[in-house]
């Protein structure tokens, strides 16, 4: 094999460059590290909010549902109690009276005999 050419100097001047240049890459390194720095604190910055923002969004959207489901059971319970009055009104008639215990209960007057019909009870 050939020996290369090239002739290193190694005079003052070479070594204040070579000196020159590793502070340079020194300095970069450091710049660099601390731009890391940063750039884990920025993204802290934007994951903590990220994570309570998520947090509030699933909170609102389950109180959503809550909502929801409680208007279901508001109206269902609404409904139960407007059939109740409707009943306890028709309940100050007699003859609806009469007719209710005669349906509900088989009560008879003396010689009668009930035959019950389903479907036929007054709501």
């Amino acid at each position: 094999m050939k020996k290369p050419s090239i002739v290193q100097l190694n005079n003052k001047f070479i070594k204040d460059e070579n000196q020159k240049k590793r502070f340079e890459e020194e300095e970069l390194q450091k710049r660099n590290r601390f731009m890391g720095w940063i750039l884990v604190i920025m993204m802290f910055l934007f994951i903590l909010p990220t994570y309570n923002l998520v947090k509030s969004y699933v909170s609102l959207q389950n109180q959503n549902q809550q909502v929801i489901k409680l208007k279901k059971e508001y109206k269902e319970l609404d409904a139960n109690t407007q059939a109740e009055k409707q009943l306890a009104n028709q309940l100050k008639d007699t003859n609806f009276v009469k007719k209710y215990a005669r349906a509900k209960y088989y009560l008879t007057q003396e010689g009668e005999v009930v035959y019950p019909i389903p479907g036929l009870l007054p709501k």
